[in-house]
């Protein structure tokens, strides 16, 4: 996700101290693993609480393409409750999570919460923060995959995306983007004309009953 908003520094980085916060614990079937994901309802989180049908969308292309993901160097971005990249490190990926700073604690929580029995095959996900457009240098662009899910409903963090998406990509990675098609957040206009700009874009699977679009990107 692009970078919080200045004025969010107020809250707490606890959502315990809302009353009126809560939290849930569901169990998702996907890509032939059973990932339990705590949500945590807050102020302070907003959009990463939940698990989006776009991340479910994202880890069931895994299983109908077959991906191979074993021993692969994967990021995600935006990863909210972490899902994707717990489902892709369960399958034998490298992964790194990342987000903004407030989401972090929710997203090392589902990791510890999902760690297999015989161990992580590749290695637990790492996790660390992530600002679009500000901090995305300080990473590699040595990646195989970069993963991300419901990413793309802010106009002004289009170009803050596009040039972090760019960097992660420069070395050969190949970028899988699920979303759904709300006309009110420019997600048609961000992948007809702004990823375009920089990156060859093919939809790769399109759910008509849910609106959601999942694309492969590479960098020209």
């Amino acid at each position: 996700m692009m970078n919080a908003d200045p004025e969010l520094s107020m809250f707490p980085a606890d959502c315990r101290l809302f009353e009126d916060s809560f939290s849930e614990e569901n169990t998702y079937r996907v890509s032939g693993q059973n990932i339990t994901i705590r949500q945590i309802y807050c102020a302070n989180l907003g959009v990463s609480a939940s698990v989006w049908d776009s991340a479910l969308d994202l880890c069931q292309f895994f299983e109908n393409e077959s991906l191979d993901l074993r021993g692969k160097r994967v990021i995600e971005l935006g990863a909210g409750t972490g899902l994707v990249g717990i489902v892709a490190a369960r399958l034998g990926a490298r992964v790194t999570l990342t987000d903004v700073p407030l989401a972090l604690a929710q997203i090392q929580s589902n990791v510890e919460r999902n760690t297999p029995l015989s161990g992580w095959p590749s290695g637990a996900p790492a996790v660390f923060p992530l600002s679009w457009g500000r901090d995305h240098n300080s990473f590699s662009s040595g990646w195989e995959f970069v993963l991300g899910a419901d990413i793309v409903y802010m106009p002004e963090s289009f170009p803050l995306l596009l040039d972090t998406l760019a960097h992660l990509c420069k070395d050969g990675a190949v970028a899988f983007l699920a979303s759904p098609m709300r006309r009110e957040h420019g997600a048609q206009d961000f992948y007809n004309t702004v990823l375009p700009k920089m990156f060859t874009v093919e939809l790769v699977q399109r759910d008509p009953d849910s609106n959601i679009n999942i694309y492969k990107a590479t960098l020209r």
